[in-house]
């Protein structure tokens, strides 16, 4: 294919993602209701009443649980579209491999919604709420507001559980490999770090408790990504003996 043709074939599956966005912030509007009823009867806002300040809060909270919930329909959705884009590249074998790391786009996001939600939100609401009683201030809590203080927590983290998949995708296309990785862990840390100090409240154990696990995450792809390489390099080295006796015969 011509760098046109590949270009035309990236906008279409780029459309087919936008749609299947499109589709998912439907539902996510039609399932707005029965989970904004079931975030508010969990810790740390149940029993808390909260405002609108402003005509469009209301609109503005339902197409952020559209997001969110769209988000968990297209990742897999695109993660499966770009598998289709680099395909014809790809061994068979690979091809195969590769395809096996669409669900777990869902699964990861999925486990870092719930880190997020559990362990990171909580920490970050009670710091803030704490700081509030201590100056003596009157709680009042605005809808977007608090949605808008979870949902920037939550979808940076979830997206962040992507990177070991997005590693091992990456090493099997040969564009990482694990001693990039190394070279670059100094660089990564302190990304993986600011994000966390960004995210949480501005105490040790908040920014120590999102930070640690994106690092081991880190660390975890590195090994993922040398797992890969090894058998591409003893795939490699066997094509090429393979190849050899072929020309010696």
């Amino acid at each position: 294919m011509s760098l046109f043709e590949h270009l035309g074939e990236f906008r279409r599956r780029l459309i087919y993602v936008l749609i299947v966005l499109i589709i998912g912030m439907i539902i996510g509007l039609l399932l707005a209701d029965p989970a904004y009823n079931y975030l508010m009867k969990q810790e740390p806002v149940n029993g808390m009443s909260l405002h609108a300040f402003s005509l469009w809060d209301g609109i503005g909270m339902y197409m952020k649980f559209a997001l969110v919930i769209a988000l968990v329909l297209v990742l897999p959705f695109a993660a499966y579209q770009l598998w289709g884009f680099v395909k014809p590249a790809l061994r068979l074998k690979e091809q195969r491999a590769t395809l096996l790391y669409v669900p777990f786009v869902l699964i990861m996001f999925l486990i870092g919604l719930a880190f997020s939600y559990f362990v990171v939100f909580p920490l970050a609401f009670n710091f803030t709420t704490d700081v509030a009683k201590h100056l003596n201030l009157e709680e009042t809590y605005g809808i977007m507001q608090y949605f808008s203080f979870m949902f920037n927590i939550l979808i940076p983290i979830s997206l962040l559980f992507e990177l070991p998949i997005a590693i091992m995708f990456l090493t099997k296309l040969r564009i990482l490999n694990p001693q990039r990785l190394r070279k670059m862990r100094r660089l990564s840390y302190f990304i993986l770090i600011f994000i966390g100090v960004v995210v949480t409240p501005p105490d040790f154990v908040s920014d120590s408790l999102v930070a640690i696990p994106l690092i081991l995450l880190y660390e975890v792809s590195v090994i993922l990504s040398s797992m890969v390489y090894r058998k591409q390099q003893a795939a490699d080295k066997a094509w090429e003996e393979e190849f050899e006796e072929e020309y010696e015969n």
